[in-house]
């Protein structure tokens, strides 16, 4: 399979470039330097260029908290640039493969959400993230949308502002308390699981919404908790309400997302996301 691969260097484009290849495929990474999706011109040029079978879309604004200052420009680049892209594939016969957001979910819930479940963007982030689902599906039935959920990977620790994990790290060798929010739960998701699982999907060629992330679920604080331990860290980590911490964006209080409809279709059971934790850390490169 020949797949297109936009977003290539991020934390989820970086794994499915190492892996899909190893899965048989011709993959051909873009990165923003060479495919912008907010430009029309770079999208039809890239397409045309190398003829993929699939594309997969991990390109998205997703500073949730700058959203909220632009939502103009969020709107842009999840939303209408998503639309131009599911147009243009569709108009040549090529699977689109958009990554979305557990985030679209208003956290009503106590049980995990399930893809019909109804969508309440509760942030401007999540409003974008949901408008460009709703053009995905419009641009025809040759589309695959995969929600997921707090993403971590080697290539996000690598960045200047680092994933989760290695912030939390960080912040504990420079102080001896850490503040971490224990009312909003969700499951972190291990980029590689989840690469594993969206090669699946295309094995299987498949259509419409799934859910993929890690099983279980747990709040930010006890995920934070469980890295710093793993990490030798003896910081204490204070489990505090989200009210005390002053945000611009609304997250969902809970979102985690069911996998039976992935399940169902064959793709083999996602680890729990402590055994995803525990083999990021043991991979973890030194700092």
């Amino acid at each position: 399979m020949k797949i297109l691969v936009i977003g290539a260097n991020g934390q989820l484009g970086t794994d499915l470039m190492c892996a899909l290849p190893q899965a048989g495929h011709k993959v051909i990474g873009a990165t923003r330097q060479t495919l912008d999706v907010r430009y029309a011109d770079q999208v039809k040029r890239a397409l045309n260029e190398t003829r993929p079978q699939w594309v997969i879309n991990t390109a998205a604004f997703h500073n949730v908290e700058q959203c909220e200052d632009e939502p103009a420009e969020a709107m842009l680049v999840n939303g209408s640039a998503v639309g131009v892209l599911a147009r243009e594939c569709s108009q040549r016969g090529v699977k689109l493969l958009h990554i979305s957001t557990d985030f679209v979910f208003g956290g009503e819930k106590r049980t995990p959400y399930v893809e019909t479940d109804k969508p309440n963007p509760l942030s401007a982030y999540a409003k974008s993230k949901l408008e460009g689902e709703k053009q995905v599906q419009a641009a025809g039935e040759q589309h695959l949308i995969v929600r997921t959920c707090g993403l971590f990977g080697h290539a996000g620790s690598k960045t200047r502002q680092g994933n989760f994990i290695e912030k939390m790290i960080k912040r504990a060798q420079a102080r001896e308390e850490l503040r971490v929010v224990g009312d909003k739960i969700g499951t972190p998701s291990s980029t590689l699981d989840v690469t594993r699982a969206i090669d699946d999907l295309i094995a299987q060629d498949a259509s419409g919404i799934y859910h993929v992330t890690n099983e279980g679920e747990c709040s930010w604080h006890e995920f934070a908790q469980e890295a710093l331990r793993l990490s030798g860290s003896s910081v204490r980590v204070k489990n505090v309400a989200s009210a005390e911490f002053k945000t611009k964006a609304v997250r969902p209080a809970y979102s985690v997302l069911s996998k039976e409809k992935m399940y169902a279709l064959g793709v083999a059971k996602m680890p729990d996301w402590r055994e995803a934790l525990q083999k990021y850390m043991n991979s973890r490169p030194v700092q």
